[in-house]
């Protein structure tokens, strides 16, 4: 199964009768899976077969829905209201013949609150339907196409994760190479440290000095954490390799590598060592960074 990033972008356009649609997706990280959707008003029921779409192709991300809507011919018709235009020249008439005041003009009857009606065209049942099964399938290829580009990225992530394993597993080798981490270098450094010591005073003893070297030694070496690296390294290219919806254990795999390297750092007293580590650190924060954008 193919790795998937979160990021993405789609369009579809389509037709259906009178009307015509355009759907616009986009898709951007989160720690689950988030649909929203903006219909205009009188298309909501497209909401749930397309809600159902997406949680079937998805597994995360918050994904961004728009649809617009244009009806062709879409005008509104004016119509005269006759009967309260018949009222109104009866009082206008009446109140002329009563007072002498001049007839009104017709700028000025249609000027008169509900003389002017603003008829909306009327929507046929059948096309609207007809309309919302063509918007669920443009919906599906848009869907689709959102999905496709996402699988990209997500190949493009793959290779740039698998390059970051390389570099730890190089930098873990490197470690494990660093003479400064043989047990006999520590113990001469610790031989040296304790020798000047005992120059300084005669009230340390020996023996239990010896004794505390060797457990400070044992302390100080990183064979575990380097163990526990390998073992990360491989479960990780076992992710990379299964693909799908792998994300989070990624994301959790990298701080159990990010604990591990701190412990080598805070570990090792040699110079070269170190620095190794705070290599490996930085290409771990980097590996993190890149798992944040996968399913």
């Amino acid at each position: 199964m193919a790795l998937s990033s979160m990021t993405g972008f789609a369009r579809s356009h389509g037709t259906s009768g009178p009307y015509s649609f355009e759907w616009e997706l986009k898709s951007v990280n989160a720690k689950g899976l988030d649909f929203r959707m903006r219909l205009p008003p009188g298309w909501d029921d497209v909401e749930p077969a397309a809600r159902k779409q997406v949680t079937e192709k998805l597994a995360r991300g918050t994904i961004y829905a728009n649809l617009a809507v244009k009806r062709a011919g879409d005008v509104a018709a004016i119509r005269i209201n006759e009967e309260v235009l018949a009222s109104v020249l009866k009082v206008a008439q009446d109140l002329a013949a009563r007072t002498g005041a001049a007839l009104p003009s017709v700028d000025g009857l249609l000027g008169i609150k509900g003389v002017i009606e603003v008829v909306e065209p009327q929507d046929d049942d059948d096309e609207v339907q007809a309309a919302k099964v063509a918007m669920l399938a443009g919906f599906n290829e848009a869907l689709q196409s959102l999905v496709e580009m996402r699988r990209r990225e997500g190949t493009t992530l793959g290779q740039i994760l698998g390059q970051r394993m390389d570099d730890i597993e190089r930098l873990a080798n490197k470690a494990e190479a660093a003479p400064g981490r043989k047990p006999e270098a520590i113990r001469a450094r610790l031989g040296e440290q304790i020798a000047t010591l005992l120059e300084a005073s005669d009230r340390f003893d020996p023996e239990r000095l010896s004794q505390e070297a060797l457990m400070m030694a044992t302390k100080a070496d990183i064979r575990e954490e380097l163990d526990r690296i390998a073992s990360h390294i491989a479960q990780a290219r076992d992710l990379l390799a299964k693909g799908g919806a792998v994300g989070r254990r990624l994301d959790f795999l990298s701080q159990e590598f990010n604990r591990e390297v701190n412990t080598c750092c805070s570990k090792s007293n040699d110079l070269e060592l170190t620095n190794t580590g705070l290599e490996m650190k930085n290409v771990v924060e980097q590996f993190r960074e890149q798992v944040q954008n996968l399913e």
